[in-house]
Formats: structure tokens, C-alpha cells, sequence
């Protein structure tokens, strides 16, 4: 079934740069390589690209980054801009994008980020950079020197305590996320773990185990978005944008009072509202996935479970290969890997991929529409997409 986008602009070309460890490209490599891929893929050449939207890096230092891509690629944009929304700026960047080519600001726009965050970093300056992130709140948090997975953790604690979630289920989604990622070529770890492979890895943070804690990938994503007239002449069938919301709850976690409950209770009710569509009608859920307790809560908060029902949920492989509801089809932040910001934009390649049909031996069959979520912060600002073939 063909769809039409509210928006006026579509997906029309999607790419990505080898995603692991890749020390032979620097950040701006890496960005070129998906970029490249993206145009390839429409059928495009740089010299149609007339908007740029790109994002901070947390490894070099560069001023203005989308005047740093603009350059390294040669492009003279009429419509340029760099979009922070942390985990969620993927998911921003297609509204913020689809808004210029509907305005007539431009008419085809390269959405590109990634960097080499695996290959610049030593073990302790990684470590260093997770405490020193910004994200814990400068003066009642940050003195105490928590990490990333130690916020994530407080949440996991919370909905352990109130509904009774279990180590178990939450292992349960990082066995999906890899059992989704053996299928994917280009994820960074393709080897089946088991729950109990989950249980006996090493603590990190309680309740969080290595194995639930996100990849540190390098690696880059890119996706052109442009006008439906525009696309009929391209490579690729176009993907139309449905529906599109935000979601935001708390900054930093310690000021918030409900760390169970998310912005994505917002972000999916607008996001549904705006495609006239509910949980039922979505045939695979692209959810940000940097700890295995954000997907529980995010199925949850998303409506395609009850509050406190995720971890029964995602039981007995509901969420992998062949299950009820496909989640995170390529391998997500968990196992396919996790480039900073660029990681929500993999989500993002993958649910056009999934709805072109195009996903080889991830395809969920029938796959007609596709939500694709992400998070930025702790748990704290929420971007839903869904997507369908135009």
C-alpha cells in the first residue's frame, strides 16, 4: 500500500560507512563514505545535494561541523545546519530536513554524521569521556563522578523495583538485538549470545551487566531527503515520513521524579496522531537501544505494552527474529554497533530498508510501515518517526 507523506519530502536515499572498528578513516572519513553510499543509493551526485544537516562530534573539535562537512565535501548548500539532540538527532534530523524541502528552502538534503569513536579513544580516555559526557547535572551529580550506565542504571533499578523486572528479561533484549544482528554483514558483533551468556558478563553497573550496555563503534550514517516529484526519477522507491513527534521529560535524571515513565509517551502519541495510525499497525519498531532497559521502557511508554509489562513482553524472543514485533532489525547501539550520534541514524537507514523490502536476511516479512524511535540524554528527550513505502 502506497502512503503519502504530511510532510511533503521524502527518504530517497540511505548509506553507511563500515561500522566497528575502522582506524583507517578519520571522522570526516567516515562521514564521506556514507555520504558517498547515501547518493549511490538515490542515484545522486554531490552537486544535487543543495541542504546539509549534520551533527556535533565528541571527538575532534570542530567549530562549526556542518561548515566542516560542507567543505569536505565539496558542497555549496543553500540550507545548512548542525542538530544536537543526542541519541535522538537521527530521528530530528528527517523532520528538520523534510521542514526545508517543505518550505522550498531547498530540495534535496544530505543528512550525514559519524566519527571514529572506537579508534581515537585509549580504554581510560573512553571512560573519562562517558563521566565527563554533560550529562549528569553539574552540581548535585556530576561531583560523584556517575558514568552514562550509571544514570541508565537508576532507571533500571526504578522499574526492577516497581514492576518486578528481571535481569533476565532485560538480558533477554540484548540476545535479540544480537540474534537481529548475525543477520546484518555490517554489524560489529554477529556472534549469538545466550541469557545466560548476558548474566555472566561482568557488572558494569547494577543492575547493568557488559552485555547490556551499548557497542563504542566508529562509524558513520547518512540519508537524502527530498521532494516527492524529485524522488520519481530516482534510483530507490521513495519513503514516505507519516508521522512525526517530541518528547521531553527531564534533563538530568536526579530532577526528575518518575524515571520509569519517559518523553516517549509524548513523542509516540503525536507521532501516531499526525499518521492516523496506533501500535497495532506497525509491522517492525526501529527502538534506540543504548541499554537494554531503555527498549523495555520505550515499548512500553510507546503503547505497544502496558506500564510494566515490558519485561514480560519482550519474553521468549518476542522482539527477535520471527517474533511478534521485530525491534531494532539490524543489530542496534547493542550489537551492531554504536558511533555516537550517527547510532540513532543506523536505526533509521534500517527501518527504510525494512519498508523498501530491501533488508535481505533481516526482512521482516510484509513490512509495510515502520516506527523508528530515538532517545537523547538519560532517558530524557524522545523523537518518534513512522515510515512507509511512498
Amino acid at each position: 500500500m502506497s502512503r503519502h507523506s504530511p510532510l511533503a519530502a521524502v527518504i530517497a536515499g540511505v548509506g553507511e560507512s563500515p561500522i566497528g572498528l575502522v582506524p583507517q578513516f578519520d571522522a570526516l572519513g567516515l562521514q564521506r563514505q556514507a555520504a558517498l553510499g547515501a547518493l549511490a543509493d538515490a542515484g545522486l551526485a554531490l552537486q544535487d545535494i543543495d541542504g546539509l544537516l549534520t551533527t556535533p562530534l565528541r571527538v575532534e573539535n570542530w567549530a562549526m561541523p556542518c561548515g566542516v562537512v560542507a567543505e569536505g565535501l565539496g558542497l555549496h548548500p543553500r540550507y545548512l545546519a548542525t542538530l544536537d539532540v543526542a541519541g535522538a538527532s537521527g530521528v530530528a534530523m528527517a523532520h528538520h530536513a523534510a521542514m526545508a524541502v517543505a518550505t522550498g528552502q531547498c530540495e534535496t538534503v544530505l543528512c550525514v554524521a559519524g566519527q571514529n569513536l572506537l579508534s581515537f579513544h585509549s580504554r581510560g580516555s573512553a571512560i573519562r569521556k562517558m563521566a565527563d559526557a554533560g550529562w549528569a547535572h553539574p552540581e548535585f551529580e556530576a561531583p560523584y563522578g556517575p558514568m552514562v550506565p550509571t544514570l541508565y542504571a537508576l532507571a533500571a533499578q526504578r522499574h526492577m523495583h516497581e514492576y518486578g523486572t528481571t535481569f533476565e528479561q532485560m538480558a533477554e533484549v540484548a540476545v535479540a538485538m544480537r540474534a537481529h544482528a548475525t543477520r546484518n554483514p555490517l554489524a560489529h558483533k554477529r556472534d549469538p549470545i545466550s541469557v545466560a551468556d548476558v548474566m555472566q558478563s561482568r557488572m558494569i553497573t547494577s543492575p547493568l551487566r557488559l552485555l547490556d550496555c551499548a557497542l563504542v563503534s566508529d562509524g558513520a550514517a547518512a540519508f537524502i531527503v527530498t521532494t516527492p516529484e524529485r524522488a520519481r526519477d530516482l534510483r530507490q522507491p521513495a519513503v514516505a515520513l507519516l508521522g512525526h513527534g517530541y518528547g521531553h521529560s527531564h534533563t538530568y535524571i536526579g530532577d526528575y521524579r518518575n524515571v520509569t515513565t519517559t518523553g516517549a509517551v509524548q513523542s509516540g502519541r503525536d507521532a501516531f496522531a499526525m499518521a492516523g495510525l496506533s501500535p497495532t499497525d506497525i509491522d517492525v519498531a526501529e527502538l534506540y537501544d543504548c541499554f537494554t532497559i531503555t527498549v523495555i521502557i520505550e515499548l512500553e511508554d510507546l503503547g505497544f505494552c502496558a506500564k510494566g509489562e515490558g519485561g514480560r513482553y519482550v519474553e521468549h524472543g518476542a522482539i527477535g527474529p520471527g517474533g511478534r514485533l521485530p525491534v531494532t532489525t539490524h543489530g542496534g547501539l547493542l550489537s551492531a554497533g554504536h558511533p555516537g550520534l550517527a547510532g540513532g541514524m543506523l536505526h533509521l537507514l534500517e527501518g527504510v530498508r525494512q519498508v523498501r523490502g530491501q533488508a535481505d536476511a533481516r526482512q521482516v516479512p510484509d513490512a509495510e510501515v515502520a516506527l523508528v524511535h530515538g532517545n537523547g540524554g538519560i532517558i530524557g528527550l524522545h523523537a518518534t518517526l513512522i515510515i512507509a513505502k511512498a
